[in-house]
């Protein structure tokens, strides 16, 4: 019996880049997500400022001399999952409320007010990832998402 096996509407798509644990190692984060998004023809708004947190948080709180974090985005289907990983696995974040007149402390509140979900995960030791899901919508037409070829992001 010959049977077709059902086809993916849309291809998954993935990116991953590996930065360093500095200020600039973050805003680079956000620089390289937005352009990856722009190339699937997806919207770079709220994932920018989603990548632009949690990478921030892994340069800030996740930095370990000598070790880098990583970015990945994962698309599939009409889901974006952002996913930062940092080797401090053994400080893992909480949700808090900051002083009215603190300087930081507020990025998972951002967090939690632009993503459909998020969360952490354990990694193998000592790594933890943080991650983020937005829904994107439909792909622009002409995009590699709308079916045309190269479906697989070349690396920048």
């Amino acid at each position: 019996m010959n049977q077709k096996s059902p086809e993916l509407i849309t291809a998954p798509q993935d990116f991953t880049v590996q930065l360093s644990p500095t200020p600039r190692g973050a805003r680079l984060a956000r620089l390289l997500a937005t352009e990856q998004l722009r190339s699937w023809g997806l919207p770079t708004h709220p994932a920018d400022l989603l990548v632009a947190e949690l990478a921030s948080n892994a340069a800030t709180h996740g930095r370990v001399q000598g070790r880098d974090f990583h970015v990945r985005l994962h698309v599939l289907d009409d889901t974006l999952r952002i996913e930062v990983t940092d080797t401090r696995g053994e400080q893992l974040p909480a949700l808090q409320a900051p002083d009215d007149d603190a300087e930081s402390g507020r990025g998972l509140l951002l967090v939690e007010a632009l993503a459909d979900r998020w969360g952490v995960a354990d990694g193998r030791f000592p790594r933890k990832t943080m991650w983020a899901e937005v829904g994107v919508g439909s792909p622009e037409p002409g995009s590699p998402r709308s079916g045309a070829s190269g479906a697989f992001p070349k690396e920048l």
